[in-house]
């Protein structure tokens, strides 16, 4: 999961809006629910984050509406766009040596941490410090940092062991290193650099303080009195944990919700749709949904048969019946509005001939796969449903079957005896760099890399874009990994949101690189 670099802040939220792909319905007359007059904010989990707001330790997708609103880097990326652009955020310049190792910043003055100390340049090596000490799983982002070297309180320098033309999307990733109040730091670190004092508390200088976390139940926040930017309009954010769909829904129906944010299923995307009585908005990601295939099982040994079962998959059909209002067919091996449309094409034609030969010649016990998909996720059920239906026509007997997500989180790396042949996950990266989507899901250290399918060709492709950023470099790592037959991007999907009509600003907080969430300063009534 990655950042894509040398965009500039340009456009205002006005014009950048303006490239969104949102459907608004409804109008404030027409809904049964009133604006709330107490500025409380009542939004929901459906799962619990999973792990605590800790920004050094947090590396899940919910949660992202806790981190990203607590605490602040350096840099941001720009809402209310489909572009990736860099801007100014705890760092109001930055610049970067040719050889892309040698980053100086200039900081903002008048911040203050929610401690009350106030935000210098010597938070910055103290946050790297702590991220490195905690070393979980967003470590990687800091590990290649040789020195911090300041130049009074507002200003400093940070040297690279090599080159990474990424480094500035790390900084502004919504999983990069955030800037930690040296003082709190200090008088928490306890035994275990403060993990346990930051699973209730948050030492951040973001527009809000966390002031509940009770694990698998509810989430609280409240805007901070002596934020340096623009006074929330919500004083108050709610955020029970939710875990039925339909019990979210109903409370969203009922004016109990502002607005549901992630994880609606395709039905309830159906029914929003065209109902006048709400808003409903589809948002553009980075998100894909990835169809893995095991090299270490049965025929898929053999690349042939994988890059044959990859075009027997019917694309357009899962993305008609799955995505409907809020996604599309991907047309390039790395995940949306990541690189421009002429990069990285993803070019497999449907044919399903190839599978069937290989099929036909194998005896029959050799003809039965698992696909397998997050039991989290019900749409890749219905996706893994199809794809078992498209199997059948070739000869293929598929059971479809849901793993709980920290067992496949426990493959990468492992022998992974229990994985399925195939595997469905929905995902994005963490910035908007093909080189952290392609080194976390392709290279075999990765983290991400589910089936541990490998290919030394794409490794080496991926180091050298990650050296020059060269988008042609990133196109090569794509058709390498392609020809594995290890992945398929069968959908760039976005975030289909719905919200009560009087909400407003939901399209301008939103982020491109950040899923699932939004900027809640950004909200308002109307």
């Amino acid at each position: 999961m990655i950042h894509s670099a040398r965009r500039l802040f340009a456009a205002t939220a006005i014009a950048s809006a303006a490239l969104l792909a949102v459907t608004a319905c409804g109008s404030a007359n027409q809904s049964p629910n009133s604006a709330p007059t107490d500025k409380v904010l009542h939004l929901s989990f459906l799962q619990d984050p999973g792990q605590p707001p800790d920004p050094d330790v947090y590396y899940a997708g919910q949660g992202l509406l806790l981190t990203t609103n607590l605490y602040e880097g350096l840099l941001q990326y720009a809402p209310g766009t489909d572009k990736a652009q860099l801007q100014p955020l705890l760092a109001t310049a930055w610049t970067a040596s040719p050889d892309n190792k040698v980053f100086t910043f200039t900081l903002r003055q008048g911040v203050k941490f929610h401690d009350g100390t106030p935000f210098t340049s010597a938070a910055i090596k103290t946050s790297f410090d702590r991220r490195l000490a905690v070393n979980q799983g967003p470590a990687y982002m800091v590990s290649d940092i040789d020195s911090v070297t300041t130049q009074g309180d507002y200003a400093a320098t940070i040297t690279l062991k090599a080159p990474n033309a990424v480094f500035l999307d790390y900084l502004a990733s919504p999983y990069g290193p955030r800037m930690l109040s040296p003082t709190g730091l200090a008088a928490n670190a306890g035994k275990d650099n403060d993990q346990a004092y930051l699973t209730t508390h948050d030492l951040g200088t973001g527009p809000y303080t966390l002031t509940d976390a009770q694990v698998g139940s509810h989430y609280g926040m409240a805007a901070f009195g002596d934020y340096w930017g623009a006074k929330p309009y919500f004083t108050t954010v709610d955020l029970p944990v939710i875990t039925d769909t339909s019990a979210q829904q109903l409370q969203f129906n009922n004016g109990q919700l502002a607005a549901v944010l992630h994880d609606l299923p395709s039905s309830a995307v159906s029914s929003y749709i065209g109902n006048s009585k709400f808003a409903n908005y589809s948002l553009p990601t980075m998100m894909s949904n990835y169809f893995y295939v095991n090299p270490h099982k049965g025929m898929f040994t053999n690349q042939a048969a994988r890059v044959a079962l990859t075009q027997a998959i019917d694309v357009q059909q899962i993305v008609q019946q799955t995505y409907f209002g809020r996604g599309k067919a991907a047309d390039q091996v790395f995940p949306p509005n990541m690189m421009t449309a002429d990069f990285a094409k993803q070019t497999i034609p449907h044919d399903t001939s190839a599978l069937k030969k290989i099929v036909d010649s194998l005896p029959a016990d050799q003809k039965t796969v698992t696909v397998g998909y997050d039991s989290s996720n019900p749409d890749n059920q219905l996706v893994g449903n199809l794809i078992q239906t498209q199997l059948a026509t070739v000869g293929i007997t598929a059971k479809v079957q849901g793993y709980p997500t920290s067992q496949i989180y426990g493959w990468p790396g492992t022998a992974a005896a229990d994985a399925p042949e195939m595997l469905l996950l929905a995902g994005w990266p963490d910035a908007p760099s093909p080189y952290t989507w392609g080194h976390i899901n392709f290279d075999p250290d990765g983290g991400l890399n589910y089936l541990n399918c490998s290919s030394p060709d794409v490794t080496s492709s991926l180091a050298k874009g990650r050296e020059s950023g060269a988008s042609d470099v990133f196109s090569t790592a794509a058709a390498q990994a392609s020809a594995t037959g290890c992945w398929l991007n069968i959908a760039d999907v976005n975030d289909f949101m719905v919200a009560q009509p009087w909400l407003k600003g939901v399209a301008e907080s939103h982020v491109v690189s950040e899923p699932n969430s939004l900027r809640i300063a950004g909200l308002s009534v109307g």
